[in-house]
């Protein structure tokens, strides 16, 4: 298989799991109690899997494959964490500035787990093509 696709398919498994997980957790106990009516009652599938697979598309481009290029893990974690950084945080900082009453414990929240899922997600893509045969 052409490394570009095991990049994509090992850290969109990691990125849509973890992410599954997270908002299994945090939805019922952190996003619903401060969004409120903000919150749709279950989420729109279609935009949320187009969000998956371009934000995949991203991670593997700009963090997984330039740190096996680099044959650095290290880098991996790093690239797929600035990534977090500026998706989530374009996200996060727009609302807070443009949606009034929009709560700031759900941007910190929000943006924290986005650099976290980000990096660990890129990790598992640089681990795959770091194991292939």
């Amino acid at each position: 298989m052409p490394a570009p696709i095991t990049a994509y398919l090992a850290t969109a498994v990691a990125f849509f799991a973890l992410d599954f997980v997270w908002l299994s957790l945090a939805v019922p106990r952190i996003y619903r109690p401060l969004m409120g009516t903000l919150l749709r009652e279950s989420p729109n599938l279609p935009v949320a899997g187009a969000f998956y697979l371009v934000y995949v598309v991203g991670l593997v481009v700009f963090a997984v494959l330039p740190a096996a290029s680099a044959g650095s893990w290290v880098m991996a974690l790093g690239l797929g964490a600035l990534l977090g950084l500026v998706a989530y945080g374009t996200y996060d900082f727009t609302n807070l500035s443009t949606i009034r009453d929009w709560p700031l414990m759900v941007s910190l929240v929000d943006l924290a787990w986005g650099v976290s899922v980000s990096a660990v997600a890129a990790l598992v893509g640089y681990a795959a093509l770091s194991l292939r045969f």
